[in-house]
C-alpha cells in the first residue's frame, strides 16, 4: 500500500490518513471479507491505532460506504464522459464497454469490495449507492435503446440488455488478477467487441495490446 496509490484512488479525500484507511480497508475486506474483518485489523493495516480509525470514520461500516460510494461516483463519471463526447449508439456503448471493464481490471481489488460488499452496507448508505447503481444503468439503457430505435442493436428488452452488459464488467473484477493474460485496456476492448456482437453489431476483431 502506498501513498500514491490512495491519493490516485482518492484524489479529494483528505486528509491522507483517510485515504490510507480507505486503501487499508480495501485491502482487509477484500482478503477477509467485512463481516471477519474488524476495525483493529484496519487501523493495524494503515500503521494506525484502532482509535484512529474513528477520527476520521465512525464505524466499519461508514469506511465500507465511503469506498463504495466513491467506487461508484468514479464509473457513473465514466459511463457520463463517454455520452458526453459521442452521440452514436454504438461508439457509445463500446466505450462505455471498454473503459467499464478496464476499471473493473486495472482496479480490481477495489472493484470486488465496491461490487460484492454492497449488502453489508446500512439500508440508508445502501440506498445511495443503490441510486447511483440505478443512474448508471439508466444511462447505458438509454443508449442501448436509442440504438435499438435507430435499427442498429437488435435486443429485444433494454432493461435486460443493460443489465447484461454492466455484469459482464462487474464480473470483470471477480477474476481478474495481475496475471491475467491481458492488460486492463486490452480486455476492454475485447468485451467492448464482445457486447456490440451480442447487441446484433456486426464488427471486426479488435485491436489489443
Amino acid at each position: 500500500m502506498t501513498m500514491s496509490l490512495s491519493a490516485e484512488l482518492w484524489p479529494d479525500v483528505q486528509p491522507e490518513t483517510a485515504r490510507r484507511l480507505m486503501l487499508a480497508g480495501v485491502e482487509a475486506f477484500a482478503q477477509r471479507g467485512y463481516h471477519a474483518t474488524t476495525t483493529r485489523d484496519i487501523a493495524g493495516a494503515a500503521g494506525m491505532s484502532p482509535a484512529a480509525l474513528y477520527v476520521h470514520f465512525p464505524s466499519k461500516a461508514a469506511l465500507l460506504f465511503a469506498i463504495s460510494r466513491y467506487g461508484h461516483e468514479q464509473t457513473l463519471a465514466l459511463v457520463e464522459n463517454v455520452v458526453a463526447k459521442e452521440s452514436d449508439p454504438v461508439a457509445r456503448i463500446r466505450l462505455i464497454v471498454e473503459d467499464f471493464v478496464a476499471w473493473h481490471a486495472r482496479r480490481h481489488t477495489v472493484a470486488r469490495v465496491v461490487q460484492y460488499e454492497l449488502q453489508a452496507l446500512p439500508e440508508q448508505e445502501f440506498e445511495v449507492v443503490a441510486a447511483l447503481r440505478r443512474r448508471i444503468e439508466r444511462i447505458v439503457r438509454e443508449v442501448i435503446t436509442e440504438g435499438a430505435d435507430g435499427g442498429v442493436f437488435t435486443v429485444s428488452d433494454p432493461h435486460v440488455a443493460a443489465r447484461a452488459v454492466l455484469s459482464l464488467g462487474v464480473d470483470v473484477a471477480r477474476w481478474y488478477s495481475e496475471r491475467a493474460r491481458q492488460t486492463p485496456t486490452a480486455l476492454g476492448q475485447e468485451y467492448g467487441g464482445l457486447v456490440l456482437r451480442m447487441l446484433g453489431v456486426a464488427t471486426e476483431t479488435p485491436v489489443t495490446e
